[in-house]
């Protein structure tokens, strides 16, 4: 490959006419097995020449230079400190700097690296641009929609059984504009993982338990009507929990209600006829805003699945002389290095009855019996950071090791984001308030052609405005929602993103059919069509990235 200068032009047929010759999508004058991977074995075969070491120990090492918009035109890195035995972090940056220099000195340019530089403690390697061209695309085409996940970079690595725990909302409440983060990012995280080939357990685990659902209950019986019920469920029991929260500083209510709750974990027929209304209802509109967020699940789950067995939990914590009484009578753990009890964890009230935490054990612990899963991932706002501490320290004094493969993927919250009707407060509200703009906006605009559903339209359109405003930002960090932003047509926002991915669309339709000859890819060098073969030519690498779950992949 480094021996042949790379051919001018290029002759290649689009899948609808490959397929009716019985081809792939192939680039025809060009070898159809060049993956991008071929450009690292490349670099690692001369690399090897110098180094004196095998090339298979120095493909690893090189990796794909990250895009953005002041990045130099280097395609690989080689980190120097990877690859010298004995080299650590803590090596000088000037010492680092002129090993690399001197290994480039060392390295000549051929048919496939066009320009080798240095930088902080690397080599840098450039792809002859109508090479770079050729390939990637060829490559595209040939892989179709499973381009990046059929690299030979993935033949290493092990598919696992993943679990992913998102978006749980309360029920009896409408879907929350907070729930929004857990949703989409949990989704996100989903969806990586099965493209990587893992499989994965899409959990819904709702919030159906516990004493709020002894405020509610005790709520419907002086506030609540059957027929509302029946006709807007969350509307109505929404206007009720804003009633008995009101009543809720009496004394006597609080007795009421924890009397409900107690009623409940003891089965009393009349308290979970009532409660099951509550979570029927629910999970019934809740399908409804998932559907308009295109998410699904494999399984609805809930506290309510665990409170026997978080009793099953506490004899074990008993057991295990981890279960200690205080003087107001609660069940706690004692987190401590030191065991003085300066860090506690209270695990069952002193009525007897369970808490958020001992339900979440009890998942932890039947998930891995059920799933066998390797990794175990849940999404929440870092609100509950101190939350998941506990209940991995925990889970490991039980001795389940098992829970080193637990991860919380904690991020920040939405700020400022309104309706025209004021505060928000529900996610449907935010959908149609979302819709109803991009109407406008499409109607005012010049641009806009006549769409079959426009309506249909401004959803979808709308909606990826919502999410791409959403990961634009740093994951752990708040941020301040603006809808002008988020509905800009212009600039990396998701509006932007449908547009010209129908843009793509339209030229397809037009052109599909036609057989493309003689293409001469020496017309892709100007920056933005680089920029654009760079992240394709890196894709495959932030797949494999799984760090990016928590930190980069969810920033733009």
């Amino acid at each position: 490959m480094a021996d042949t200068a790379p051919p001018q032009s290029m002759e290649w047929s689009r899948p609808q006419e490959a397929e009716r010759r019985g081809q792939g999508a192939v680039l025809t004058s060009y070898n159809s097995t060049m993956a991008a991977c071929a450009f690292r074995r490349s670099i690692a075969g001369q690399l090897a020449k110098v180094l004196d070491l095998p090339p298979e120990n120095l493909i690893k090492s090189i990796s794909a230079v990250p895009v953005s918009r002041k990045r130099h035109d280097a395609d690989f890195q080689l980190s120097v400190a990877s690859i010298e035995e004995g080299s650590s972090s803590d090596c000088l940056a000037q010492d680092l700097q002129l090993r690399a220099q001197k290994l480039a000195e060392k390295l000549k340019c051929d048919a496939v690296v066009s320009e080798i530089s240095t930088g902080p403690g690397t080599v840098n390697f450039t792809i002859n641009r109508e090479l770079l061209a050729k390939t990637v695309l060829q490559q595209v085409l040939k892989d179709g929609t499973q381009y990046g996940t059929k690299s030979e970079l993935f033949s290493a690595v092990p598919k696992q059984k993943t679990v992913v725990e998102f978006s749980s909302p309360n029920i009896a409440k409408k879907f929350h504009i907070g729930h929004l983060r857990s949703t989409i990012i949990g989704n996100f995280i989903a969806n990586l993982k099965a493209a990587l080939g893992h499989e994965v357990t899409r959990i819904n685990y709702l919030g159906d338990w516990g004493m709020q659902f002894g405020l509610l209950g005790v709520g419907f019986q002086q506030f609540g009507d059957k027929e509302k019920l029946k006709s807007s469920p969350l509307q109505h029991l929404f206007e009720v929990y804003v009633q008995i929260n009101k009543a809720a500083a009496d004394e006597n209510t609080k007795k009421l209600a924890m009397d409900f709750f107690r009623k409940l974990e003891e089965h009393d027929e009349q308290a979970l006829s009532l409660w099951k209304e509550f979570r029927d209802f629910s999970i019934k509109e809740y399908t409804q805003i998932y559907k308009r967020l295109g998410v699904h699940f494999d399984e609805y789950s809930g506290e309510s699945f665990y409170h026997e067995k978080s009793r099953e939990v506490l004899k074990m914590l008993e057991d295990k002389g981890l279960l200690q009484k205080t003087i107001k009578g609660t069940g706690v753990v004692d987190l401590s290095e030191k065991k003085d009890l300066s860090s506690l964890s209270t695990v069952i009230r002193s009525d007897g009855t369970s808490l958020y935490i001992t339900r979440d054990l009890a998942a932890a612990i039947d998930r891995m019996n059920k799933y066998n899963w390797d990794t175990m991932i849940y999404v929440t706002d870092r609100n509950q950071s101190s939350h998941f501490q506990h209940l991995f320290r925990i889970l490991k004094l039980m001795g389940y090791d098992w829970v080193d493969r637990c991860q919380h993927v904690s991020f920040g919250l939405v700020q400022g984001m309104k309706t025209r009707k004021g505060e928000v407060i529900f996610l449907e509200d935010v959908l149609d308030e979302v819709r109803s703009r991009m109407l406008e906006n499409m109607a005012s605009a010049k641009t806009t052609k006549e769409v079959e559903d426009p309506v249909e339209t401004a959803e979808k359109v709308g909606l990826a405005a919502l999410i791409i405003q959403d990961f634009r930002g740093l994951l752990s960090s708040d941020y301040q929602f603006s809808w002008d932003r988020a509905l800009q047509s212009r600039g990396d926002t998701g509006v932007f993103l449908q547009y010209t991915h129908a843009r793509l669309h339209s030229l397809e339709q037009m052109h599909g059919n036609e057989p493309v000859t003689d293409v001469n890819v020496a017309c892709l060098q100007e920056p933005g069509a680089i920029s654009v073969l760079q992240h394709l030519l890196s894709f495959r690498e932030w797949l494999l990235c799984e760090i990016m779950i928590a930190t980069v992949a969810l920033q733009v």
